[in-house]
């Protein structure tokens, strides 16, 4: 089958491109590498360093394709907050110029990240599809925006879409290096030069991780799945939540609280029911076990990064619940 795979070069999107090239189909990818990197792509995959806010440029890419993965985006609360203009360019209307050329080139199925940051702050546990979306940020926002068009191209033009709502993806090529950084790729990079882990608020907020391959896994049953119709919402992260606190306690070393920060939500954690039911999807690796494999690729990547005093070691047993 042929496969697009946009922002192919980023954290998840590469990823789930290797996988793809397992599975023996034909990829290409759409990323300005922006956010992603050069030595995220795949060389067996096709590469057409586009930006999705082109309509003009990438339509012709979608052509002989059957299935397209929409990962493309500035996937950055902080950065939205500060940027609202430049990362809505992106996020809403380059997703939008996505949409038009699935629609005109007739794909099979479209999958579309998008975020658990929709959901805002809510008065219960855990977060299910049919709450009322209460986003913090014009990230979150941005991302509720891209659900609703998946709807109005599915009503309108026949383009069956379906949305994945991420919760807080982990795992090896996390970005590390940005201001921006997920807090787990943070905290990996400051124990390493010997600094405190920086924690926003009091550190009891809590989150439902979930590591990379499962999220890859979760994309896949959402592209073969006989359920799917299009329009579907559906949450792909934990049943389980982390406190940053604990996260900071596996990790080791000094910790540094500063004031809490805007557009974060308190609490998130996944009801993963409906994924059950229309992918036969849960996660497989448990949080202890991706922190694992994600600080071993970490120790591997820059050996200078390191200083004398903060070797990363494994984490002490002792500490996992």
């Amino acid at each position: 089958m042929g496969i697009l795979v946009t922002g192919g070069a980023g954290f998840i999107g590469s990823h789930l491109v290797d996988r793809l090239l397992e599975q023996g189909h034909k990829v290409k990818i759409i990323d300005n590498l922006s956010s992603g990197s050069e030595k995220n792509l795949n060389p067996k995959a096709e590469f057409f360093n586009l930006d999705i806010r082109d309509l003009e440029k990438i339509t012709p890419v979608f052509k002989d394709t059957d299935y397209v993965f929409h990962l493309a985006a500035i996937p950055r609360v902080p950065l939205s907050i500060k940027e609202p203009v430049k990362t809505s360019e992106t996020n809403i209307f380059g997703t939008i110029n996505v949409f038009k050329a699935c629609a005109e080139y007739r794909i099979k199925r479209v999958v579309f990240a998008s975020s658990s940051s929709v959901y805002g702050n809510q008065e219960r546990l855990p977060l299910k599809e049919d709450m009322t979306p209460n986003p913090l940020s014009p990230y979150g926002l941005q991302k509720l925006v891209g659900e609703q068009f998946t709807k109005i191209f599915f009503s309108l033009y026949n383009l069956p879409v379906v949305c994945l709502r991420y919760f807080n993806v982990y795992g090896p090529r996390i970005d590390f290096n940005s201001d921006y950084s997920l807090v787990i790729g943070k905290f990996l990079k400051q124990k390493a030069q010997g600094k405190p882990l920086t924690i926003y608020g009091d550190g009891e907020q809590a989150r439902g991780f979930c590591y990379v391959d499962d999220v890859v896994g979760a994309n896949i049953k959402a592209m073969k799945s006989e359920k799917i119709k299009g329009g579907e919402v559906i949450n792909i992260g934990s049943n389980k939540s982390y406190s940053i606190n604990y996260l900071a306690k596996l990790i080791g070393g000094e910790k540094k609280y500063l004031p809490p920060r805007e557009g974060d939500p308190l609490h998130t954690k996944a009801n993963i029911t409906l994924a059950k039911k229309l992918l036969g999807w849960e996660p497989k690796i448990t949080f202890e076990q991706g922190l694992e494999k994600t600080r071993e690729w970490f120790t591997g990547q820059n050996p200078a990064l390191f200083t004398k005093r903060a070797r990363l070691g494994g984490f002490n047993k002792k500490d996992i619940k």
